[in-house]
């Protein structure tokens, strides 16, 4: 059993890991899929190093994947194919931590599901601004990869609602306000003021996610007027910044109208307020089901008054009518996934996964929505689609 010490820094606690982490003898301390725990003891665990079956890490079989299929076109002799086995260094255990694309976010979202649970915790805006750099690094990689993510996982998952709808609101933020031509700094602020405009409500919204009855008095009273405490919180919490705090506090209580007439502030939270809206109707509650992607974007091109909404149609234009991971139907009776934004908002590329007969598809394939036979011709709600997605095959497409 060959076992190596991972570097200090690899872990953190709050991580989930996707191995499971020994002793120096081997012994099992944590199981893979466990979340670290964050206590004095885990911490100390970490800082003394713990330990990895190099078999198990992903690093490890994609090496010895490499090193098989290298004999293989040699015409090596299948024994000597069967005694493959890298080279695991500590440099590649480094590597072995290195966490995929759909994981990395599942992190980010674990850490910021932390974060909001204890928002008086030292270090909290430190954490939060290290936790929105990484994210928006990660958007500008790709953002069409990070859209079918977060969407995809919007309309799937009730856990962690609080957490998982902040991170696809700050990500929606920077899309819609680079689109805009928005200051970096403006962009900065709008992004800390979705991942902190329900602060005060603690986990209020991953508990009422998952609530069949109506709200209580209580909860009432506690979503009234949120915006304001959240913002005062903030304040307390030693946060300055005039923008952020303005988007945080108005974020439900801005009026229809352009975005030109209003001053800064409110500016950013009336394009907040409309993207909250927007990614709320994505997601399912136990109550309800997550509504079709368009029908979201429908939701928020008209304004309160029944007029075009200027932010509702900047978040159109910068994401199209069907944005990356909402799900469609074609011309052609195939039923498929978005995957990335067209040259205009109703001609996205998209993966058909279920066939015309109804029947799905061995893989994913791609079909280009500018041919009319190819055409998206409706949204389709999550629950429309009877089956389960392979992210790991759509993630192969880009």
């Amino acid at each position: 059993m060959e076992i190596v010490r991972l570097p200090p820094d690899a872990l953190r606690p709050g991580q989930r890991l996707n191995f499971s982490l020994r002793d120096a003898a081997g012994n099992l301390l944590f199981a893979n899929g466990v979340v670290l725990p964050n206590t004095p003891a885990v911490r100390e665990m970490l800082e003394r190093g713990v330990y990895v079956l190099a078999r198990e890490t992903e690093a490890y079989r994609r090496e010895a994947n490499n090193l098989t299929m290298q004999l293989f076109h040699q015409n090596a002799a299948l024994s000597e194919i069967a005694k493959v086995k890298p080279d695991f260094n500590q440099t590649f255990a480094r590597s072995a931590v290195v966490l995929s694309e759909p994981a990395a976010w599942s992190e980010l979202q674990l850490q910021l599901h932390n974060l909001l649970r204890d928002p008086k915790a030292e270090g909290f805006l430190g954490r939060l601004e290290a936790l929105r750099e990484e994210a928006v690094g990660r958007l500008r990689r790709n953002p069409d990869q990070a859209l079918l993510l977060l969407v995809h996982e919007a309309s799937q998952e009730l856990m962690q609602y609080t957490a998982r709808h902040a991170l696809l609101c700050m990500v929606l933020c920077e899309l819609v306000g680079d689109r805009l031509a928005w200051p970096l700094d403006h962009l900065s602020s709008l992004g800390r003021a979705a991942l902190t405009m329900n602060l005060s409500l603690g986990l209020l919204q991953d508990r009422l996610a998952q609530q069949r009855e109506a709200l209580s008095q209580e909860q009432r009273r506690q979503l009234q007027g949120h915006g304001g405490r959240s913002a005062e919180l903030l304040a307390s919490l030693g946060v300055t910044d005039p923008l952020w705090l303005t988007a945080v506090r108005l974020h439900h209580d801005t009026a229809p109208g352009p975005l030109s007439s209003r001053p800064e502030p409110e500016r950013l939270a009336r394009l907040l307020q409309r993207i909250d809206t927007f990614a709320a109707q994505l997601a399912p509650r136990i109550s309800r089901k997550a509504h079709a992607g368009v029908q979201a974007s429908r939701a928020i091109f008209l304004d309160e008054a029944k007029q075009q909404d200027e932010a509702g149609a900047a978040l159109i234009k910068a994401l199209g009518l069907y944005p990356p991971g909402t799900l469609v139907r074609l011309a052609n009776g195939e039923d498929g996934i978005v995957l990335k934004r067209g040259a205009i908002a109703t001609d996205p590329l998209v993966a058909a996964l279920i066939g015309k007969s109804g029947a799905p598809l061995t893989s994913p394939v791609p079909r280009d929505t500018r041919l009319s036979s190819q055409a998206v011709v409706t949204g389709l709600a999550p629950h429309e689609l009877k089956l389960r997605l392979s992210i790991d095959k759509l993630l192969r497409l880009y």
